[in-house]
C-alpha cells in the first residue's frame, strides 16, 4: 500500500471519527448533563463541519501525518494524546465554556467526556491502520530503499544481523558501495553499486530512501565527512555504536526487534514550527508584494534605463534537498557579466551598475525573491541559495556545506546579516559559519530577529 493511500485512510478515518464524537459528545451533553430531550440544532449542524475541520488541521500542524510508514504503536500513542489534550481544551474553551449549567462539576463532566469520547473514538482506528503498517514492514511486504556504505567486515556483519532479525526492520536493502576493499561475502549477498566517491551519483539514480555506515563510530573524521555528504537530502541516516555511544546513552531504542544502530538526528525544528514559518513565509510574502508595487515599478524603471538588458535577473540556485529552482532579482548588472563563466561580485566591482549598487547595498535587488517563496522554492529566512559551481568549489573543503540544503532557501540569512555578500570561496567558508549555526538552532524566535536585524540593515543601508 503506498505513502499516500495510507495517509489518505488516516486522514478521512480521522474527520469520520471526529464527526461521530461529536455527534455522541452532543448527545451526552444534552441528555445527561442538560437532562433535556436530545433534538439536533444549528449548534449541532455547525459542529459537524467545522468540529473535524479542526482536528484534521491539529493534526497536520502537530505532525501526525508527517512521513507516516515511519508511524510505530508508541509513536502514534503519543502523537493521539497530545493531540486530544490540546483539542479537547481549545474546544472547551472556545465552545463549551458559554454554556448554561447547574453547577461547576459540571464544567469537569463535559471537559472529561469530550476528551475521553473522541480519545476512544479516534484512537482505535488509527491502532488498526498502524497494526497493519507494523505487519507489512515485519512481513518484508513494504520498506524503506537502503543503502549499506562499507565493503569490510562490519559491513557484512551489520547485514547479518539485520537481516535474521525475527521481524523486519523495514530495511529492502538494494546495494552497497565500498570505502577501500571488499568483502567476498559482502559482494555475495548485495549488488556492488559503486565506490564511495560515486555516492552522489548513487543516491540519486537508487532513489535511496535510508543510509546504513558501516563503520565504527570512532572514525570521527571520515564519518563526518560521509554525513555531510549524505545529509543535505532527504535520507535517513544510520551508523554503528561503539561501548562509548552504549554507556553514554546515544543510542536511541524505539523497536525492541531493531538491530542497534545510531540514528542520526535529523530533526531541525518541531513539525508544527515549519508549519508555521510556512505560513509566515506566505502572509509576510503576499503583503510585502503588495506593499511593495510602488517600489518594484520605481526600481524596474531606474533599471531599465541604467542600462540595456532585462529589468529581471534569473539565475538557476540549488534548493532544499539539492533540488535547482530560478532564483528571481533585479539585475544589478550591465548585461552579460559573466560571460567568461561563473564569478562572485565584490566591492569594486565594474560589472555592477550604479543602481545596482545602490540596490545590493540596501538589499533591493532580493525583494522580487518574495514571488520564490509564495511559489515554496524559497524561505523568508534560511541560508543564501548558491549556483552548484560554487557548492562543488566549497563542498571539496567543507563538505558539511552540504548540510545547508536540509532547509528552503532564504531571501535573508544569518549568515547575510552577519557576513554579508562573498566575494570568494573562503568568504563563503566563513558565511557558512554563521549560516550552520542557525540551521543547529532554528526556531521561529530566531527567524524573527533576524527577519528585524535584515529591516535594521535596508533602513540604515550598512549592508555589504
Amino acid at each position: 500500500m503506498s505513502q499516500r493511500l495510507i495517509k489518505s485512510l488516516f486522514i478521512v478515518s480521522d474527520i469520520i471519527a471526529a464527526l461521530f464524537s461529536w455527534a455522541l459528545f452532543f448527545y451526552f451533553r444534552k441528555v445527561y448533563v442538560e437532562k433535556a430531550p436530545f433534538e439536533t440544532s444549528d449548534q449541532f449542524y455547525l459542529g459537524i463541519i467545522i468540529i473535524p475541520l479542526f482536528w484534521f488541521i491539529l493534526y497536520f500542524v502537530l505532525g501526525t501525518y508527517n512521513d507516516i510508514r515511519r508511524m510505530y504503536f508508541m509513536k502514534i500513542i503519543s502523537l493521539s494524546i497530545r493531540s486530544f489534550l490540546l483539542g479537547t481544551l481549545v474546544i472547551f474553551f472556545l465552545v463549551i465554556l458559554d454554556d448554561e449549567i447547574v453547577n461547576y462539576n459540571s464544567y469537569y463532566t463535559l471537559l472529561g467526556a469530550s476528551f475521553f469520547i473522541h480519545l476512544s473514538i479516534t484512537l482505535i482506528p488509527r491502532l488498526i491502520l498502524t497494526n497493519y503498517l507494523v505487519k507489512q514492514i515485519h512481513r518484508g511486504k513494504t520498506g524503506f530503499r537502503t543503502l549499506l556504505i562499507g565493503g569490510s567486515s562490519n559491513a557484512v556483519d551489520v547485514l547479518k544481523e539485520i537481516t535474521s532479525l525475527p521481524k523486519g526492520t523495514g530495511n529492502d536493502f538494494i546495494g552497497f558501495v565500498n570505502l577501500n576493499g571488499i568483502d567476498k561475502d559482502l559482494e555475495s549477498e548485495l549488488p556492488y553499486l559503486g565506490h564511495v566517491n560515486d555516492l552522489e551519483s548513487v543516491l540519486d539514480e537508487h532513489n535511496v530512501e535510508e543510509v546504513i555506515i558501516a563503520l565504527d563510530s570512532t572514525e570521527h573524521e571520515r564519518l563526518r565527512q560521509l554525513i555531510s555528504r549524505i545529509q543535505g537530502r532527504d535520507i535517513k541516516i544510520k551508523i554503528i555504536p561503539d561501548m562509548f555511544d552504549l554507556l553514554s546513552g546515544s543510542v536511541k531504542m524505539t523497536n525492541i526487534f531493531g538491530a542497534i544502530l545510531i540514528e542520526v538526528n535529523d530533526e531541525i525544528m518541531p513539525f508544527w514550527q515549519f508549519v508555521v514559518k510556512r505560513l509566515m513565509d506566505l502572509a509576510l510574502s503576499t503583503l510585502a508584494i503588495l506593499t511593495l508595487i510602488p517600489v518594484y515599478i520605481t526600481l524596474a524603471i531606474l533599471v531599465k534605463t541604467s542600462s540595456k538588458g532585462p529589468v529581471f535577473f534569473l539565475q538557476e540556485r540549488i534548493g532544499k534537498y539539492g533540488k535547482p529552482f530560478k532564483i528571481i532579482k533585479f539585475r544589478t548588472m550591465y548585461q552579460d557579466a559573466e560571460k567568461s563563466g561563473p564569478q562572485l561580485s565584490s566591492s569594486n566591482d565594474l560589472r555592477i551598475t550604479n543602481i545596482g549598487r545602490f540596490m545590493r547595498k540596501v538589499r533591493l535587488d532580493e525583494i522580487p525573491q518574495f514571488w520564490n517563496v509564495i511559489r515554496g522554492e524559497m524561505s523568508l529566512v534560511g541560508p543564501r541559495p548558491e549556483r552548484r559551481f560554487f557548492i562543488d568549489k566549497i563542498a571539496e573543503k567543507e563538505p558539511q556545506f552540504l548540510q545547508l540544503t536540509k532547509v528552503k532557501p532564504g531571501i535573508t540569512s544569518w549568515g547575510q546579516v552577519k557576513f554579508g555578500y562573498a566575494e570568494n570561496v573562503e568568504e563563503m567558508i566563513m558565511r557558512m559559519k554563521y549560516d550552520l549555526l542557525y540551521l543547529k538552532n532554528m526556531s521561529i524566535a530566531i527567524d524573527l530577529k533576524i527577519m528585524l536585524y535584515t529591516v535594521i540593515i535596508v533602513l540604515k543601508g550598512s549592508g555589504k
